[in-house]
């Protein structure tokens, strides 16, 4: 039953998944959208911040004419809206879920700095926190754009981790070399490998000699010597030598299966989707909408 388990995980990360190519363009868009907001934040933000009152104050200035504080108002309630859209959708969505968070915290302190700011441009007694408001959006989304646009990069590492093990396994039965599918070995199996071959499982070598090239799986620049007794990993690049290798080692066992779940969980799952106000990506499904 554990074999079975193994075999079946094993396939499932070996497998590329339905709409791969869907979810990356999905949160390509995504991420073009966080940068559109963040520019277009940051350009009303700049005439904002002289026309601060405090601001001035901090440079020396006097740059106050009629209607001032009704222009602050026209701009920052632009960013509000705008810029600051993904955040109250966020909101509205921890709240919906009873589960409040980043985008909670962020959506609290612009409403109230907004809804404070506009009461005091139509009457009442106080400052406004204007410019404040505006840069903590623009900071907030220039955050959230570096941080999609990482989470992006590690789907792509993934899939590159997934891509190295073969498809096929030469598997011994006795003298015979039988090919088999490369999730259909199991622990205790005894795999051949040739000369220039991708090794499809963990396992400890019983014959041969041969170096291996491991660059992508942990960075060693030069090939591996590896000898009767080393262990070996599966992805990693055969040399000139043919090696058997006694499987100790698939599924989520795997030194690459293991790589491949702390990529997954590198994945944070705060970053809403900037048209639903969902996640745009869930964390250990690279390929799921995040």
């Amino acid at each position: 039953m554990q074999n079975h388990e193994h075999r079946h995980q094993h396939k499932t990360e070996k497998a590329p998944e339905h709409g791969h190519h869907g979810h990356h363009d999905h949160h390509a868009m995504m991420i073009e959208d966080f940068k559109k907001r963040f520019w277009v934040s940051l350009a009303l933000t700049l005439p904002i911040l002289p026309l601060s009152p405090m601001i001035q104050q901090w440079l020396g200035l006097d740059w106050q004419f009629a209607g001032d504080k009704y222009v602050l108002f026209g701009l920052s309630s632009i960013i509000f809206f705008y810029g600051g859209w993904p955040f109250l959708k966020g909101l509205a969505d921890e709240l919906k879920e009873k589960a409040p968070g980043m985008m909670t915290l962020i959506a609290v302190a612009i409403v109230v700095a907004y809804a404070y700011s506009s009461a005091v441009v139509f009457g009442l007694e106080g400052k406004t926190f204007f410019w404040e408001l505006a840069t903590l959006i623009v900071v907030m989304l220039l955050g959230h754009w570096i941080e999609m646009r990482s989470v992006l990069g590690a789907s792509r590492a993934l899939e590159k981790l997934i891509a190295l093990l073969p498809d096929e396994a030469h598997r011994m039965d006795g003298d015979q070399v039988q090919d088999v599918k490369s999730e259909r070995t199991e622990k205790g199996d005894v795999i051949l490998i040739k000369p220039g071959e991708k090794i499809p499982a963990d396992g400890i070598i019983t014959e041969g000699e041969s170096n291996l090239n491991e660059s992508m799986l942990t960075g060693e620049s030069k090939p591996v010597s590896k000898e009767k007794g080393d262990q070996v990993i599966g992805g990693a690049v055969n040399g000139n030598g043919s090696l058997k290798v006694k499987v100790e080692g698939t599924g989520e066992d795997s030194y690459l299966s293991k790589v491949v779940n702390m990529v997954r969980e590198a994945q944070v799952p705060q970053v809403e989707d900037p048209e639903t106000g969902g996640p745009g990506v869930p964390s250990g499904s690279p390929s799921s909408s995040r």
